[in-house]
């Protein structure tokens, strides 16, 4: 049986946590045009009509739910990702649903928009709501990309799992590269994608919703299908970013502006991502029953789970300025199932 009092004993921050956390300031810097010139506004729009008495955490926990709600969802219409294959094998997901994924992803986005303004409002800003955004925001990496995957099914015009598995990787990689910026320059730079890949999803649902899943297949020329499209916009819009988080963590030690960590400490959160990544690559791979093929959605809810709370270790260390691990302490689970599921 579970312990409970245990659990509720259990130091999740250590002493140094919580001392780094009270010395701890915000320090973020938006320059997506979308975001600053169209999101914003609308968000300092919306934010006067919460009640001050509603608590910045709930709103981020409440859009939160919206992501999650259309990953429930889609878990009961779309296991397998075979519903909007178009080849009979499944049937096809409810039209109906598509607006309501619009609805909810756009619900998503604002309250994960408005929380931070919210705070500043009510004057209850600080280091534990931010880790619970951003910690929230670790897990939504992956409901995204598993949400749209239904969109186009698995079938000759849209991506074999493997290929899906790649883009969850992708935006793996760029969520927990802007922290690690962030981990050696204090500031945090946030990525143009986000914004483009919570417009592109809403779009994407509501033309579904409207012309129905079939839009997705059509092949252009050269063979070039609408999921091979959908594909490259992913790559290249978690790619974007990598180029700006370069020139940042260099600039900070150029101008003295960072945390100016040696060589060693500044790389050490990439240890246990590049592990995991290692892990769970040969896993969908040399899996002895085939785990990318027979339960798809299965490894990508647990490869976000994992990197959730690899995310979360990273940015506990960067908020409170303390040394980040360099091994994550589930490795020596994950090698054996690897091998044996």
């Amino acid at each position: 049986m579970v312990d409970v009092k245990k659990m509720m004993e259990y130091e999740y921050l250590t002493k140094e946590h919580l001392s780094g956390f009270n010395k701890y300031k915000y320090s973020a810097r938006d320059t997506s045009p979308l975001s600053v010139y169209v999101m914003h506004p609308f968000w300092n729009y919306i934010v006067q009509f919460c009640p001050t008495w509603l608590a910045p955490n709930v709103l981020t926990f409440v859009g939160f739910l919206f992501s999650l709600a259309n990953f429930v969802f889609l878990s009961y219409f779309d296991w397998n990702f075979y519903a909007s294959s178009g080849d009979g094998s499944a049937p096809p997901i409810p039209r109906w649903f598509w607006l309501l994924a619009a609805i909810n992803i756009f619900l998503s986005y604002t309250l994960d928009g408005i929380d931070g303004k919210q705070a500043r409002r009510i004057g209850l800003s600080g280091p534990l709501g931010e880790l619970f955004d951003h910690g929230l925001d670790s897990y939504t990496a992956v409901l995204i990309p598993a949400c749209l995957y239904s969109v186009f099914g698995r079938c000759e015009t849209s991506l074999p799992p493997i290929r899906m598995y790649y883009i969850c990787w992708m935006v793996f990689f760029n969520f927990y590269t802007s922290h690690w910026e962030k981990y050696n320059t204090g500031v945090l730079y946030l990525p143009w994608g986000y914004d483009i890949s919570m417009w592109g999803s809403t779009i994407m649902y509501l033309v579904t919703w409207f012309y129905g899943y079939g839009v997705w297949k059509k092949t252009f020329p050269l063979g070039i299908t609408m999921g091979i499209l959908m594909e490259a916009v992913l790559h290249i819009s978690a790619l974007s970013n990598m180029p700006m988080v370069v020139y940042n963590v260099y600039s900070s030690y150029e101008n003295k502006t960072g945390k100016m960590r040696p060589f060693s400490e500044a790389v050490r959160p990439i240890y246990p991502f590049l592990t995991f990544f290692v892990i769970f690559m040969f896993w969908a791979y040399k899996s002895p029953n085939d785990i990318m093929t027979n339960d798809t959605r299965m490894l990508f809810l647990l490869s976000g789970t994992i990197f959730s709370n690899i995310s979360c270790r990273l940015i506990v260390a960067q908020m409170s300025n303390t040394r980040c691990e360099a091994f994550h302490w589930m490795t020596p689970i994950f090698i054996p199932i690897a091998t044996m599921v």
